[in-house]
């Protein structure tokens, strides 16, 4: 019988079967005691993790028995793969299983942020009627979607955003234009400069690496169409902060949704204050009822298939 220990929340029902076969620790907060998580690690031949939990460092060193590293999602900058992997861990990450909820997202929060109309309740509630100032928002249909990533989280977005009649162009720095996924998905592959100066809504879909860091910065944000509008659901490193409130207070760009942070929790933002038509979100564009589910149980079986 292995010892696995999840330190932040997965769906209970799957954490049964890992019970069923194994001794397990499970306890959403053991993310934010390190001594405890570094004291448990020590005896734990599986960990299973979010985003939070760095599994590199003292924890990495801590975990001596340890064979297998679930993510409950896909991003992997949480965690030292090759420190993992020198160790003889093996790192499994939930692909695919939260594309849905992210695509969903992106398309929701680009419908709210081009028809701007959706933040007046109080105003209305109150005795106030907005109607001419929230009368000039803008249809989606028609309007030039651009995905930076066209992984599968891009090409459930890109599918989605065709159903509503917008035209998608993409770009992948390990796609050529001609690779046959965009043309099966209806999607036009472009250059990265294409993309970000000609799409009315511009959402980001790529991993934080020494390429990505820093991508949008105050520059390349005013490179983008003026009047756009930027989701980022990827990783908080890859926007600077700073610049986008500097963009959208200027109106160069019409709007924004933000749901990661270069830190997170994030922390007091002054530049945030008061930014219009903006969207943040506490890293909760892939998580969902449904597919914490869908995680949850992918990571069980392939823990539980790395442990047998």
């Amino acid at each position: 019988m292995a010892r696995i220990v999840i330190t932040e929340f997965m769906d209970e029902r799957a954490v049964a079967p890992l019970r069923a076969a194994h001794d397990v620790l499970y306890d959403p907060a053991l993310v934010d005691d390190a001594p405890r998580l570094l004291l448990e690690a020590a005896s734990a031949d599986a960990l299973v993790v979010r985003n939070r939990t760095q599994v590199r460092g003292a924890l990495l060193a801590a975990l001596t028995r340890c064979t297998v590293v679930g993510r409950l999602g896909v991003g992997l900058d949480n965690i030292d793969v090759t420190g993992c992997e020198a160790r003889g861990m093996q790192v499994i990450p939930a692909t695919g299983a939260n594309a849905l909820s992210v695509a969903e997202y992106v398309v929701t929060t680009a419908l709210m942020l081009l028809r701007g109309a959706y933040v007046s309740s109080a105003v209305v509630a109150q005795g106030g009627w907005p109607r001419s100032g929230l009368s000039s928002g803008r249809e989606i249909a028609g309007k030039k979607l651009g995905l930076l990533g066209f992984g599968s989280i891009g090409q459930l977005t890109a599918g989605l955003a065709r159903g509503l009649g917008m035209q998608v162009q993409a770009h992948d720095a390990l796609m050529a234009p001609e690779h046959p996924a965009f043309s099966e998905c209806g999607v036009r592959g472009v250059g990265l400069d294409e993309l970000i100066t000609t799409s009315d809504v511009l959402s980001l879909h790529v991993p934080l690496v020494d390429t990505t860091r820093g991508l949008f910065d105050a520059g390349r944000l005013a490179c983008m169409k003026r009047g756009a509008v930027l989701i980022n659901t990827a990783r908080g490193g890859i926007v600077d902060e700073v610049a986008l409130a500097a963009a959208l207070r200027s109106g160069h760009l019409d709007g924004a949704a933000i749901d990661v942070f270069g830190s997170e929790p994030l922390p007091t933002s002054p530049h945030f204050d008061g930014c219009p038509n903006l969207l943040l979100t506490p890293h909760i564009a892939g998580v969902s009822a449904e597919s914490n589910e869908r995680v949850s149980f992918l990571i069980a079986d392939k823990v539980l298939e790395a442990l047998r």
